[in-house]
């Protein structure tokens, strides 16, 4: 299984922490999971200019090409302004329409306020659907509160990333045995 991690801003720490904490849970709890974490900050990814992803090199071509291959996504984003930043959103852009079919995304959300909890359900599960992902319908919210020191410090908060982990690869497993199942019944 191929689990691939977005931490989805250019600025900031705490989203690369809960990042970090989230691939190490992973591999702690799934060590024949193959683990990719994109920090889009450590890439120089172009802006969407319509292409087909195939067609961009470099950075951008690994970043979407990486995506494309996962079995599982789980995206970490800050909030800024109420909204996701347009790093991730360019992300998005990159991608086909139908980039997420027959894949498991799962979020986790860092904010300075508790004002901004249903950016997911406002912003982000839509997009996610548009996309044809199955979505983990439980995510993981992180007020600035929770940090001290670009350490997660409160105990719910890693036990809710935990569950988020268990959950993003049991939906994951689920779907793929469904769909060897049906794919099964065909004859050819």
């Amino acid at each position: 299984m191929k689990i691939v991690g977005i931490s989805g801003s250019i600025v900031g720490s705490k989203t690369r922490t809960a990042m970090n904490y989230t691939v190490e849970s992973i591999t702690g709890k799934y060590p024949d999971a193959e683990v990719t974490l994109l920090d889009l900050a450590d890439y120089d990814v172009q802006f969407s200019d319509g292409r087909n992803y195939l067609e961009y090199k470099g950075d951008t071509g690994f970043v979407t090409k990486t995506i494309m291959e996962a079995d599982a996504i789980i995206i970490g984003t800050p909030i800024f302004q109420a909204s996701i930043p347009a790093t991730l959103k360019n992300i998005f852009d990159l991608l086909p329409v139908n980039a997420f079919r027959d894949k498991v995304v799962s979020m986790l959300l860092t904010a300075g306020s508790p004002k901004h909890y249903l950016i997911a359900e406002q912003q982000l599960k839509p997009i996610l659907a548009y996309m044809k992902a199955q979505i983990v319908q439980t995510y993981v919210f992180i007020e600035e509160k929770d940090f001290l020191r670009k350490e997660i410090v409160e105990d719910d908060v890693l036990f809710r990333i935990d569950r988020l982990v268990e959950d993003t690869v049991v939906l994951t497993e689920t779907y793929a045995k469904i769909r060897e199942e049906k794919e099964a019944k065909y004859d050819f």
